[in-house]
């Protein structure tokens, strides 16, 4: 199978990693006091703006959803990449805080201003 096969038109499922997203950067931003108390959570469109991410997943038999076939249909796919991107962003957010901090507080800025 080829990548256009895989993923046609380049598109992505975010869906499994947006809840994982919101709740990394968030709980990191409360934690280091980067969100006031009254803030709420950062949602994942708004981290879309300061993250990118890059995951690749091989599957022996991939399940394929949606008229055009475009959306993958691992459900067990789904939650092993969620789990893998919320333990990831969460130990880069602590190894790197400088960089963590800057790119958080772009996000909040971002979030106030609307």
């Amino acid at each position: 199978m080829t990548d256009e096969q895989a993923a046609p038109y380049g598109k992505f499922n975010e869906e499994p990693i947006r809840p994982e997203l919101e709740h990394a950067v968030t709980a990191y931003a409360r934690e280091q006091g980067l969100l006031r108390p009254t803030d709420p959570d950062i949602g994942a469109d708004r981290i879309g703006a300061g993250l990118t991410a890059v995951v690749s997943v091989k599957l022996d038999r991939p399940d394929f959803e949606g008229a055009t076939h475009g959306v993958l249909g691992n459900s067990e796919v789904r939650d092993c990449v969620g789990q893998a991107v919320q333990d990831h962003l969460g130990r880069w957010l602590k190894e790197d805080p400088e960089r963590a901090a800057a790119v958080i507080d772009q996000i909040v800025q971002g979030a106030r201003r609307d």
